[in-house]
């Protein structure tokens, strides 16, 4: 092979202190004098220094990270982000006590966003939506969970779907969308959730999937939304079109949406405040991950923690996300969402950091591309100026962000 041509588009790392996030390496997979190679956009080693082959000792672009520590970048694997308007009313009226059933029942929550976001074009969306993407890049992000949800009919729905994917073409960062038309009724379906079911989400998740809109399947179970029986119809039609499922769950009560999806095989169930054994361990056994949202616990002042511990004892996987949402949890720093999981829920800080890289990519299928610094991986990686991994959840409003770099492309904070 022509050395010139093998060496193309190659970069090397050099004294870097590696969290990679391996668990066969311990707790965060740490290597203090560590090494990073990239060749095509994938990490080629990434290991100890004295370890590295002689054939990579060389590159295009040879960094030298000066002790610095490096990540896989930081994955949000639940996120509302595209919709228009916002709740900052909604926020004031639960200052003054009203709880988030009543502003629901009371034609505002998801219902309220649903009338801002289809007055929007498709490009207005996307405009809405890039400083809110901009936000999370800037802390290290690179992969984003983009749900649909606040269009209800399916035009709306589609047009939520385009924007997403418009985003990670104006941006470097990859986006998986989630189709949630299964999120609220909308006032012309009251009480007829069935007929919505059939008239709206089942016939746009097709026209989604045809379009190539859609990686998975969202809905929200809930006592103000679907029951367990209705969702079980909306995860068949997932199913008949080869497409994995996720649910919010277990948000505001315990209806056995986390056991359903599980049923199903689900990649997460989200939420979970008022979950319980028997459901952590359900989701265990089918490999679901747990996704623990912080924020809108924060926001909507809840007292019902989710049962970490209950989690823990099933040896069910735990990540954590923003929900970045107008109404429950209008936060867009995954810096801050580990501050809070390790303050507000007591997460370790190993189960925080693998909560943002390692398990929220298992949480979107996407583990085997993505997530851990390990050969054969897109490099995805987060040079960051910390003397320790605990800085990044320990700080409180500060970035220490050095650099990001996204399928081997190094791009500057």
């Amino acid at each position: 092979m022509n050395r010139n041509a093998d060496m193309e588009g190659s970069s090397l790392w050099r004294n870097v202190r590696l969290a990679t996030l391996r668990e066969d390496l311990g707790p965060l997979g740490v290597i203090e004098k560590g090494a990073v190679a990239v060749r095509g956009g994938r990490i080629v080693y990434a290991g100890a220094a004295g370890d590295l082959p002689s054939d990579l000792s060389s590159a295009d672009q040879v960094i030298d990270c000066e002790g610095r520590w490096m990540t896989p970048t930081l994955i949000d694997c639940h996120t509302h982000l595209v919709h228009g308007g916002n709740r900052a009313r909604e926020f004031q009226l639960r200052l003054e006590g009203a709880t988030y059933e009543e502003i629901a029942r009371a034609g505002g929550g998801i219902v309220s966003t649903v009338q801002a976001t289809n007055a929007l074009s498709v490009e207005e969306l996307v405009a809405a939506a890039l400083p809110r993407l901009d936000a999370l890049l800037l802390e290290g992000v690179s992969t984003v969970e983009v749900k649909s949800g606040y269009g209800l009919n399916i035009d709306a729905e589609l047009k939520m779907l385009r924007a997403a994917r418009q985003l990670e073409r104006l941006r470097p960062v990859r986006i998986l969308t989630s189709y949630l038309a299964a999120h609220a009724t909308p006032p012309e379906y009251k009480g007829r959730n069935a007929h919505y079911i059939a008239d709206v989400v089942l016939p746009g998740l097709s026209r989604a999937h045809a379009e190539g809109l859609v990686d998975a399947v969202d809905g929200f179970c809930e006592g103000i939304a679907f029951s367990p029986a209705e969702m079980a119809r909306v995860f068949d039609g997932a199913r008949a079109l080869g497409l994995p499922v996720k649910l919010h769950a277990e948000q505001l009560s315990n209806l056995g949406g986390a056991k359903l999806a599980a049923s199903y095989g689900a990649l997460s169930a989200d939420h979970l405040e008022y979950l319980d054994a028997d459901g952590a361990a359900a989701m265990a056994k089918a490999g679901t991950v747990a996704v623990l949202l912080p924020g809108a616990f924060y926001t909507l002042r809840e007292t019902q923690l989710p049962p970490v511990e209950a989690l823990r004892a099933a040896q069910t996987r735990i990540a954590i996300a923003t929900d970045c949402n107008p109404g429950t949890s209008p936060l867009t720093s995954l810096l801050l969402t580990m501050n809070m999981s390790a303050t507000l829920f007591r997460l370790t800080l190993e189960e925080c950091l693998a909560g943002v890289t390692r398990e929220a990519a298992r949480a979107l299928g996407i583990l085997q591309e993505t997530g851990t610094l390990e050969a054969g991986k897109s490099a995805d990686l987060a040079v960051w100026n910390i003397e320790a991994p605990a800085e990044l959840i320990y700080r409180i409003g500060f970035n220490p962000l050095s650099e990001r770099v996204f399928k081997g492309e190094r791009i500057a904070r």
